[in-house]
């Protein structure tokens, strides 16, 4: 499994021309507000507060690159679906999105969050649809997997995969920031794509 020994914050950018160099391979996260993406990069890279956790949503506001063991970054993307921001901002958060997920060169994986508990809504299975037309390569996230009995996750998990019609090249990965389940999972897939061997 891929040992996390040197995390670094490198920067906050709103413009993709701002990346932070020297380049290396990338691995981005998104997924709508309140998803539990801040407790997950948290939990994967060993850290408490490395990512703001907040109970209002909506926090990240820019993309922020961190540096994983001076070998890859981890981008943490805004989320999407905060209803309290006005439609000007949401644009922005998109066009922003958007344009790193189709330009940035480096990136190697998007891992798209699911929340476990309510499974896929428009949006996520809009942000699917879209990364699909593009032929942009993703994984899916079911957090919050500890607030279901295994047999309810199990059930939930599948009908996940059936909302998103996700296939053997997009894999499901169940997840809890609380419990640490799938922690080592994920980052041996991140460790294989690392290697060329996925």
């Amino acid at each position: 499994m891929l040992k996390i020994k040197d995390v670094q914050f490198v920067k906050s950018i709103s413009r993709l021309q701002d990346k932070p160099h020297p380049y290396y391979p990338e691995f981005a996260f998104a997924g709508r507000s309140n998803v539990g993406k801040s407790s997950l990069i948290n939990c994967l890279l060993n850290r408490k507060n490395l990512a703001r956790v907040s109970k209002q949503p909506g926090k990240t506001r820019s993309i922020n690159y961190f540096l994983i063991n001076r070998q890859f970054y981890l981008v943490d993307l805004p989320g999407y679906g905060f209803a309290r921001v006005s439609a000007g901002e949401k644009k922005r958060w998109q066009e922003m999105i958007e344009s790193y997920l189709l330009q940035s060169e480096e990136l190697v994986q998007l891992f798209v969050l699911v929340d476990a508990v309510v499974k896929a809504q428009k949006n996520d299975l809009q942000l699917v649809e879209w990364l699909n037309h593009h032929q942009i390569p993703f994984a899916v996230v079911a957090t919050k997997a500890d607030k279901l009995s295994q047999f309810r996750l199990n059930v939930h998990l599948n009908e996940i995969t059936r909302q998103l019609q996700l296939d053997d090249s997009h894999p499901i990965f169940p997840f809890s920031a609380v419990k640490r389940t799938g922690r080592g999972e994920l980052l041996g897939y991140i460790d294989r794509l690392l290697k060329g061997s996925v």
